[in-house]
């Protein structure tokens, strides 16, 4: 459905994403807010790699309730508190996204809003 490019004359990506996700006109889009590693009933992961699986798993349900899926997804953006949870953004990107290539950006933050949040993640999807 979108359009991945990783063209020869930029640096290519550190991981599995793309430089830039071309969608076409005439799409339906669902901006996701920020989620934390919560789950349904409010209790936030054990670990900071579980909760960046909870995030994913909390993004795939919002998608599914828009009635898509992570093939439809343009666009991710993961803020992460220390610079060692960037390889757990990349490794549970890799595992949620099962090879779909989307513009993706990680940033190290000061700090979320609440201290035991390690990680929040916005995303952006287009569908027909």
């Amino acid at each position: 459905m979108h359009i991945s490019h990783n063209p020869p004359n930029v640096p290519q990506p550190p991981s599995k994403h793309g430089q830039a996700v071309e969608s076409r006109s005439g799409l339906r889009w669902l901006h996701i807010s920020g989620q934390i590693g919560l789950d349904k009933d409010g209790r936030l992961a054990d670990t900071p790699l579980g909760q960046h699986r909870q995030i994913w798993e909390n993004i795939m349900n919002l998608l599914a309730a828009a009635g898509m899926g992570r093939e439809h997804l343009v666009r991710v953006c993961c803020y992460v508190t220390t610079p060692e949870q960037i390889a757990n953004y990349r490794i549970t990107r890799d595992e949620a996204l099962g090879g779909v290539e989307v513009a993706s950006t990680a940033v190290v933050v000061a700090a979320l809003a609440r201290p035991d949040w390690v990680v929040e993640m916005e995303a952006v999807a287009a569908a027909p």
